[in-house]
């Protein structure tokens, strides 16, 4: 029988070739219109930069955080950020770690280390900063997706907003720690430890932009939420940090050494090299490391319990965060949460039906039209034995879901849902800051392209409702419906309500907002979870039935 895992990794490496940056956040760059907007200037620790204040807001975009990562930096922590005389301006984007080209956005490059800044003002006051990490796996993205644009979070909720762009794939994740020598400790998990730069840059420099250095939230969506859960157990990152949001991406485990090895030396193999000569990949081109790159497999946000695959299966298993006892001690979430956050509040949930942007993205037009006996077959590639129970008990709990709805709401659960569950009991566990379970509920009436199936609230559309980008157009413009959320007025709703509870935790260390249910936290009486929707509600042990049946089968907390 497939682990969770195996059925995870399957999915990310045939969602590989069609996870282009465009597809998956379809906006353009965001940097405001310069023609209506004014300068406005402050002083950093390395020099003074010059952003955009626009409709209430100061934007700063492609700030430097940290030093050099090319050259003989490859594969190692940033070189030292060198201060500048005069006015750098900050006011476009910045490139984006190395990946395939990117709609309105300048080309990827290896010196990628910039970051965004939204503010309601630089003016010394102590807002709360929120600190995001974007998706895409741990291969593509940036903090340049329109989608996560961050004015109307600080505009409407008196928030900072703050996003990196930091290493990914092979150059961020390249395991070197066994083959060349100190210099390289940490060398799988360079991408997180550039976040962590930016997290002590934020720690420097957040108050000339109105924000709390002691009040910061980290959160993420997909391998965003993977890269939260794991900075959520790393030393280095611990003191620049105050609560976390894990959103769809449930980093419960990650990549074990032998693993990361594993990857190695297909690597090695891959460009004729050797451990003694592992050096010549400091001089291989990038487009010759994203080649290699694009045989390995997708890494899905977090891995199954089997940890040693190299005897029986040589292939690599992808590139993301790596369990090294250094830089990331232990994994995230098993066998407990990290003692080392003991005290920081934490949210953690799911897209109800996350499974349809991978039907989307597969371009998958059959699944609508199953029987149960097709739903059997489907089912039984991944779940074998177990999969007359699974469907029997998912037909008992949804009397009127077709096949194709059952089908969807299995993948959902068991590929993101079952994870954030097991992280909010092992928070609950460990007795310290409390734990919120959510699930996003809205539904978009968007069709996925070929069916009459509709997307529902499938992975990734909570970044423009979380980031309050639903929004009502102006007077006397027209409303443009949005890619995933669709076109119904609700929607603002949905939106708005989501970044109410967002920056309210963000505030305070707990999601209440006045004009909605009061959410309480996750508890073994309660096992509550905030359904967010333009009308929310909390749901008592919600999916109480499946998650019993999953724990019977082994597949919660396996």
């Amino acid at each position: 029988m497939n682990t969770r895992r195996e059925f995870i990794k399957k999915m990310g490496a045939c969602s590989t070739s069609l996870m282009l940056p465009g597809i998956l956040f379809p906006f353009t760059s965001f940097y405001g219109n310069r023609g209506t907007s004014n300068w406005v200037t402050t002083e950093i620790n390395t020099g003074k930069i010059r952003g955009i204040r626009n409709d209430g807001v100061s934007v700063f975009i492609g700030i430097p955080y940290a030093g050099k990562v090319s050259g003989n930096r490859r594969f190692r922590k940033p070189g030292v950020m060198s201060a500048w005389t005069g006015i750098r301006d900050t006011y476009e984007l910045e490139a984006p770690a190395i990946q395939g080209p990117r709609r309105g956005e300048p080309t990827p490059a290896e010196d990628c280390l910039f970051l965004n800044v939204w503010t309601p003002a630089n003016d010394g006051k102590k807002r709360p900063v929120m600190f995001y990490s974007h998706g895409g796996g741990f291969v593509i993205g940036s903090g340049g997706s329109a989608g996560q644009d961050g004015s109307n979070l600080a505009r409407n909720f008196d928030v900072v907003v703050v996003e990196t762009n930091h290493r990914l794939g092979m150059l961020g994740f390249m395991y070197l720690d066994e083959v060349a020598g100190s210099e390289y400790v940490g060398s799988g998990n360079m991408g997180l430890l550039d976040i962590v730069e930016g997290l002590k840059w934020v720690h420097e420099n957040i108050h000339v932009f109105g924000g709390d250095p002691n009040n910061v939230m980290i959160f993420g969506e997909s391998g965003g939420g993977a890269k939260t859960s794991c900075l959520y157990a790393m030393p280095d990152a611990a003191p620049y940090f105050n609560k976390a949001s894990i959103e769809s991406g449930p980093g419960v485990r990650m990549l074990t050494k032998d693993m990361a090895a594993q990857n190695t030396e297909y690597v090695l193999q891959e460009f004729g090299l050797t451990n003694k000569t592992w050096r010549k990949l400091l001089d291989i081109p990038t487009d010759e490391i994203l080649k290699v790159q694009a045989k390995v497999p997708f890494t899905p946000p977090y891995q199954g319990k089997s940890t040693n695959q190299k005897a029986a299966d040589p292939t690599p298993v992808g590139f993301g965060p790596v369990v090294d006892g250094i830089a990331l001690p232990y994994h995230p979430f098993d066998p407990i949460a990290p003692d080392i956050s003991k005290d920081k509040p934490l949210m953690v949930g799911w897209n109800e039906d996350e499974f349809t942007f991978f039907m989307w993205e597969r371009r998958d037009t059959e699944f609508p039209t199953l029987d149960f006996d097709g739903l059997k077959v489907r089912l039984e590639s991944q779940f074998g034995e177990d999969t007359p129970k699974i469907i029997e008990t998912y037909r008992d709990s949804l009397p009127n879901a077709s096949p194709a709805d059952i089908y969807i709401a299995v993948s959902s659960i068991t590929m993101i849902g079952l994870g954030s569950v097991e992280i909010a009991q092992r928070k609950l566990e460990q007795g310290g800051a409390p734990v919120y379970l959510y699930n996003f509920g809205y539904k978009s009436e968007v069709k996925i392209p070929g069916t009459d199936y509709a997307m529902g609230t499938p992975h990734a559309m909570d970044i423009s409702f979380k980031f309050n980008n639903e929004i009502p157009p102006k007077e006397g413009e027209p409303d443009r419906p949005s890619f995933f959320g669709g076109g119904r007025p609700e929607r603002f709703q949905a939106s708005h309500n989501m970044a109410a509870l967002w920056t309210s935790f963000a505030k305070n260390g707990r999601p209440l907002v006045k004009e909605l249910p009061e959410w309480p936290a996750y508890s073994l009486s309660n096992k509550a979870t905030m359904r967010i929707d333009a009308q929310c509600e909390i749901i008592k042990n919600r999916y109480a039935k499946e998650l019993e049946m999953w724990t019977e089968i082994g597949r919660l907390n396996e």
